[in-house]
């Protein structure tokens, strides 16, 4: 279709009816007694008007409306004349303006959403590649240095080799994680439900810990263990991953002679796990942030003390990955409690 400008339609429309409106005044003044002769012409006008308006908005807005309508309402183009008889003149003019407004609302929360997005991978990309550079500048050190002569050294040859190892084990452990937090996410990891007890597999997690908890001279205890079993419908070994996760945290961040208390809450149809101790805490700012991957709240202890920084987030993760919640709420310098839910057996 042939486009025009709004000012040459405004003086063609112009232009017609001050024609029309022109022959009427002559023809009312040539027939002065004719009264018919006015009421006709007049008759016409108004119906030349009429249709010439109905052109224009037809032809050169609600045309040009349609396509942008059909765009915001995720419509393709093509399928225009599919809705054009549920969408008359009225309705459209009447629905374009909040159409347009509430697509604009989520266009500016897509961007909103677009931006958190970008900033998470850029911090994401900077976080792995500075969790990887370390192991990896330590690996080309001690090869240099047994390339260099060092590997004749009885002195440093196996223990530059035995730190190369562990580096690699880092490494691995880095890839592992991203792994199993990937496959979590995705779906791709199946979960095998089974009944088991979540106070015996607590007490298994506590015997495996003991020597690392002696070393930092923390006690960690199941407070008001239950006289009976407590049987939970979860996936034993990934709820084990959980459990394990949260206790040596709580021993890497304790005090000395600290403590790291386990209890158990009953919430009719699902159990609390609560793993609480009297650490260093967090602040409340960093709380929301605690179950991003390679968060640390103080780097330079985390490193210190191992790990891939990415343990809170694959506990986040299992526990999701079983429909169910886990919290955190955190003191400096008082401690920090993390507590999640699991669903009960059914006997």
């Amino acid at each position: 279709m042939k486009t025009y400008s709004s000012k040459f339609l405004a003086v063609v429309v112009s232009v017609t009816l001050t024609i029309l409106a022109l022959a009427i005044a002559l023809l009312a003044h040539y027939y002065n007694n004719h009264f018919w002769i006015i009421i006709v012409p007049t008759i016409l006008f108004f119906v030349a008007s009429y249709y010439s308006i109905v052109f224009i908005i037809q032809k050169y807005i609600i045309d040009r409306i349609k396509p942008i309508y059909n765009t915001i309402r995720d419509l393709p183009l093509s399928g225009k004349k599919l809705e054009e008889a549920n969408l008359n003149t009225n309705s459209l003019l009447l629905n374009v303006k909040n159409e347009v407004e509430e697509w604009a609302k989520t266009q500016l929360k897509e961007i909103e959403r677009l931006k958190e997005l970008e900033k998470y991978r850029k911090d994401f990309v900077g976080n792995v590649s500075h969790e990887l550079k370390t192991p990896i500048f330590n690996i080309q050190g001690y090869v240099l240095t047994l390339l260099e002569g060092g590997l004749d050294d009885p002195k440093i040859n196996k223990l530059y080799l035995r730190r190369t190892e562990k580096s690699i084990d880092r490494m691995v452990s880095i890839v592992e994680d991203l792994e199993s937090i990937t496959k979590l996410e995705s779906g791709e990891l199946k979960l095998n439900f089974i009944k088991f007890d979540i106070v015996k597999t607590v007490a298994e997690v506590i015997e495996m810990e003991t020597w690392q908890a002696s070393e930092s001279k923390i006690k960690v205890q199941i407070i008001d263990k239950p006289d009976k079993p407590i049987f939970v419908k979860a996936d034993k070994k990934r709820i084990l991953e959980v459990i394990t996760n949260l206790i040596v945290n709580g021993i890497k961040y304790g005090k000395k002679k600290g403590y790291v208390n386990i209890s158990f809450h009953d919430l009719e149809d699902n159990i609390i796990v609560e793993v609480a101790d009297n650490g260093i805490g967090m602040e409340k700012k960093d709380l929301p942030r605690i179950f991003e991957r390679f968060f640390r709240v103080d780097k330079s202890r985390s490193r210190e003390q191992g790990g891939t920084g990415l343990g809170l987030s694959i506990v986040k993760h299992i526990i999701e990955a079983h429909n169910q919640s886990i919290n955190v709420r955190s003191v400096v310098d008082q401690g920090t409690t993390f507590n999640f839910t699991l669903e009960k057996a059914k006997y």
